[in-house]
């Protein structure tokens, strides 16, 4: 075995990772986990699904390539200028709601909505906000979180922000857990049933 992407890249992803590279857009999730997030979202048909961080939206496209034509995906970021790069390549796709917004803002507005799958890729809905992210979730839903492994962009201090995180995620009872060391350092939850 070896970590070769062997699935198709999404339509879009090639333009996207040019204009994200263009802009300056340094912070995106690698093709590996990218690739995790495409698997993972084909357990969910029918799914809702959010998406914390959207960037310039190169993982919004691999979770759009594995949803079904009726699963819905809220994609939230704060930084125009990113977004308007995912809303220019992935825009037309009806299942994609894109929305420029700060994640407290957007948390405070929609504590009602509920989600089968959760990627938090920024710090609201992770290391800001992380119990209602958590409450959001359906039974069975998935969180999913990256760069859990030290990364050469962290600033100082970082590390025991995540180092935190971890184990705030492994004291919580209503979540199973698994931490792979692998891609950046992914970790994915599943909601217990109450």
């Amino acid at each position: 075995m070896n970590q070769e992407i062997n699935q198709a890249y999404p339509k879009a992803y090639w333009d996207i990772d040019n204009a994200a590279k263009e802009s300056g857009f340094t912070m995106a999730s690698d093709a590996l986990t990218c690739s995790l997030l495409k698997t993972l979202a084909a357990t969910k048909p029918g799914g809702k699904f959010l998406e914390l961080g959207t960037g310039t939206g190169l993982s919004t496209s691999w979770l759009l390539d594995g949803m079904d034509e009726v699963s819905t995906l809220i994609s939230i970021d704060n930084e125009a200028r990113f977004l308007a790069i995912a809303q220019q390549f992935l825009g037309d796709d009806d299942r994609l709601g894109l929305i420029c917004t700060d994640g407290a803002d957007w948390f405070d507005q929609n504590k009602h909505l509920k989600f089968d799958y959760i990627f938090a890729d920024t710090w609201h809905g992770k290391y800001l906000l992380l119990d209602e992210a958590i409450a959001m979730l359906n039974p069975g839903g998935l969180y999913i979180i990256d760069d859990m492994l030290p990364q050469p962009n962290w600033p100082d201090g970082h590390q025991e922000k995540a180092i935190k995180l971890i184990e705030a995620l492994e004291q919580r009872t209503d979540l199973v857990l698994t931490k792979q060391c692998w891609a950046t350092g992914i970790v994915i939850a599943v909601k217990k049933a109450a």
